[in-house]
């Protein structure tokens, strides 16, 4: 085995931190003291690709091979930068040089699938489906050939696929980001799953990702649904208090007013169980993340606290109409209208509000 230098090794170690720049001028001084250093013109080659310099990436790859025909490293960076360049058959030709000068390594192959089906053909179809499976079974714990073969499984639009190799990529990296947001979306978007539920599953997924945007976007919504759904719990209550003073009785059914009080604190009872439960139980079971996030939310969406204030206004109208001993029917009646007209003004377009 080849003893690296140590202005290669070190230029290697500031890739690795993304100072590309440093890392340049480390191998320009080890290429001025040895230009046969191969490793250190495949260093330089992936410092241009990097800083998406592919002409000078591709002049760096060529003098490594011009130095090593075989080596393997310097062949691939060669096929991922023409890859870059647009010209994809001489890429493919590259990939399946490293391929035969490394067969055991799996990232030839997925460079070679991907070459083959973006964009799609027919007729390359199959191989492309094979050599991923192939990057798959040369690298069974590494992500990118996974990624490869769920690329794949996009093009086909194969959900089932895709879901697949999410959660195989999850086993091997249980903190990937990718995988994690696309599994938690796909669970938190399936049928009949409910705000509070889709709410944690985003929380719980951006304590893994917390840069995601698609899981944050995910957490606003359901939280946004959420507060939806606190209109509903108004309006019940709205509806109750409605239904005790008999706002639009029949002919020869209204009852005598004012309401007695005993009728009147049961409403009150009735409306406080409905909001003890169905509002107040259930956000203090929501965890941290997404307690925080409703209060976000209402700072941030406009939309969020109309919702709130509507249901606010439903809640105050169906107390007013329950509790005061009112005399006649018409006050009650207009505040009726008032609690349920904003709501239902907005509900039916609403929904796709984010927050």
């Amino acid at each position: 085995m080849t003893t690296e230098h140590p202005l290669t090794a070190q230029a290697g170690a500031l890739i690795e931190l993304d100072r590309y720049d440093d890392a340049k001028a480390l191998l320009a001084r080890r290429l001025a003291e040895d230009p046969t250093d191969v490793r250190a013109w495949t260093r330089l080659g992936r410092c241009h690709q990097l800083t998406k310099d592919h002409a000078e990436a591709l002049r760096a790859t060529d003098e490594a091979l011009a130095i090593a025909p075989e080596d393997y490293n310097a062949m691939l960076l060669r096929a991922y930068v023409l890859r870059s360049l647009h010209r994809w058959e001489e890429a493919q030709q590259a990939a399946r040089a490293a391929i035969g000068l490394n067969s055991e390594h799996f990232a030839a192959y997925s460079l070679l699938a991907e070459l083959l089906f973006l964009p799609p053909r027919q007729e390359t179809w199959q191989e492309a489906v094979d050599l991923a499976r192939e990057a798959v079974r040369r690298g069974p714990e590494e992500v990118g050939a996974y990624m490869t073969l769920w690329k794949l499984a996009g093009v086909a639009q194969n959900t089932a696929w895709m879901d697949q190799i999410e959660r195989q990529i999850l086993q091997i990296d249980p903190t990937n980001a990718f995988a994690l947001e696309y599994q938690t979306v796909r669970a938190a978007k399936a049928p009949g799953v409910r705000a509070a539920d889709a709410a944690e599953m985003y929380a719980g997924a951006l304590a893994t990702a917390p840069t995601s945007y698609s899981l944050t976007r995910g957490l606003d919504q359901a939280t946004y649904r959420l507060l939806r759904g606190t209109r509903w719990l108004a309006l019940i209550g709205l509806v109750c208090a409605g239904a005790m003073v008999n706002l639009f009785p029949e002919e020869g059914e209204a009852p005598e007013l004012p309401v007695p009080i005993g009728t009147r604190l049961w409403v009150l009872v009735v409306m406080a169980a409905i909001w003890a439960f169905g509002a107040f139980r259930r956000y203090r079971r929501l965890r941290a993340g997404v307690q925080l996030n409703v209060r976000s939310v209402l700072r941030r969406g406009t939309w969020s606290r109309i919702v709130l204030a509507q249901a606010a206004l439903a809640l105050l109208c169906g107390l007013l109409i329950a509790e005061v001993p009112w005399t006649e029917r018409t006050v009650p009646q207009m505040l009726f209208w008032v609690g349920l007209a904003p709501t239902a003004a907005t509900i039916w377009f609403d929904r796709k509000k984010a927050k």
